[in-house]
This record gives structure tokens, C-alpha cells and sequence, in this order.
């Protein structure tokens, strides 16, 4: 295993200070004692409440690039409190990241309550997924009732590569608007296509299309 030493304090006080000493020191033999390498230590003073915090986006990034693989930490509340708590968590299941805590002296085990939370948000999730694709599916099958042809369009992507303005079939766009889609469904044609594009970008640009073509 290759971990992540991850230790937090609330606020810059003295005492605080040694508080994330202890944590270190606790957490390397934590790990010792597991025959654990340990690739890289975060000690960060900030809220548990906020996640906008520069080791949780470190540590992460370790986890995504596969240079570690494990996360120690003294107990659950020194990841987050509250909401946060849950969504870090529920990140690092979605990683498969295994956490141990000295508080367990092993692998942590959530309580039940949080337990049944993140089976909760992890099945919510499943089905956001499943409604994205599907109204893919949807608007892709209506594109193409409507006449839409999108191998035309995917043989033509590498003629704007690296443009900061994303390039879409803008008349099509048009032509599926004619057919009733929604934007939503617009969207989400485009996207299942490989154009990476949010329904406000179709909106504005439909309406600078539009406008233009009535000042002509």
C-alpha cells in the first residue's frame, strides 16, 4: 500500500500546532505498523465545514494519478464535519480508497447513520447517471429521426482543435430546435456526439445565430 498521511487542525492556536505534530507522528507509526509506505504527509489548519481546502484537492490528486492508493488519518471528523464529511467520503469510495484511522487503530469503519447516508447518495448518484445517459439516448434518436446525420459532424472534429471557443454544428442546432428538442436535449445530443457543450453555450449561441440571421 502507498498512503497519504492526512492531518487537519481547526485553527492557527499554539496548541494546535502540536496537536498536528501529534497526529504525524501517530499516523507514521499507524502505518508503520501496517507495513504501509508513506508517500506524502498534508498538514493543513482550516475548517472541517469547508471544503474548499488545497490538501483535500492534493491528496485527491494522488489518489486520481495512482501514486497512492491509501489514506490515514486520526478519526473521521479530521477528513470533515457535516456534509463535507459525507461527500469526501463518498469520493474516496468512489476511488476505492481504503481509509485507516488511529481512532480504530486499523481500517475505519464508519457509523451506521453515515453508513446508510453514503448508500443513499451512492445510489442517487447511479440514477442521475442513468437519466443523463438516457436523455442522451433521447435526444440522439430524435437528431436522427429529425435527419440529423452526427457522422458528418465527427469526421469534421479535428478542423478546430484547441479553440478556446467551443465549435459546434450551430445550423444543426437549428434544425433540431425546428423539431421541438429542447436545449437540455440539444445539449445532451451534442455531448453524446463529443462535443463538450452546456445548454447555456447552445442557448446563447442559438440566440447570436438567430439575431444575425434577422438582421440579414
Amino acid at each position: 500500500m502507498k498512503a497519504i498521511i492526512y492531518c487537519r487542525v481547526s485553527t492557527e492556536k499554539e496548541q494546535q500546532e502540536t496537536s498536528l505534530k501529534r497526529q504525524r507522528i501517530e499516523l507514521e507509526d499507524l502505518a508503520l505498523q501496517n507495513e504501509t509506505e508513506i508517500v506524502h504527509v498534508i498538514q493543513e489548519q482550516a475548517s472541517g465545514y469547508d471544503v474548499d481546502r488545497e490538501g483535500i484537492f492534493e491528496m485527491f490528486d494522488y489518489f486520481s494519478s495512482g501514486e497512492a492508493d491509501t489514506l490515514f488519518i486520526q478519526d473521521e471528523t479530521r477528513l470533515g464535519r457535516g456534509n463535507t464529511k459525507i461527500a469526501l467520503f463518498h469520493q474516496l469510495n468512489k476511488l476505492q480508497v481504503p481509509v485507516y484511522s488511529i481512532s480504530h487503530q486499523g481500517q475505519l469503519q464508519l457509523s451506521e447513520s453515515d453508513s446508510m447516508v453514503l448508500q443513499i447518495v451512492g445510489i442517487v448518484e447511479e440514477y442521475q447517471r442513468k437519466i443523463h445517459n438516457l436523455k442522451i439516448k433521447r435526444g440522439m434518436k430524435r437528431a436522427i429521426d429529425g435527419g440529423f446525420n452526427p457522422g458528418e459532424n465527427l469526421s469534421n472534429q479535428h478542423l478546430s482543435p484547441g479553440r478556446e471557443r467551443i465549435e459546434f454544428p450551430i445550423e444543426e442546432v437549428v434544425r433540431l430546435r425546428s423539431n421541438n428538442l429542447t436545449f437540455d436535449e440539444i445539449a445532451a445530443t451534442l455531448r453524446g456526439m463529443g462535443f463538450n457543450v452546456s445548454r447555456a453555450t447552445v442557448h446563447r449561441r442559438y440566440k447570436e445565430y438567430t439575431s444575425l440571421e434577422k438582421d440579414q
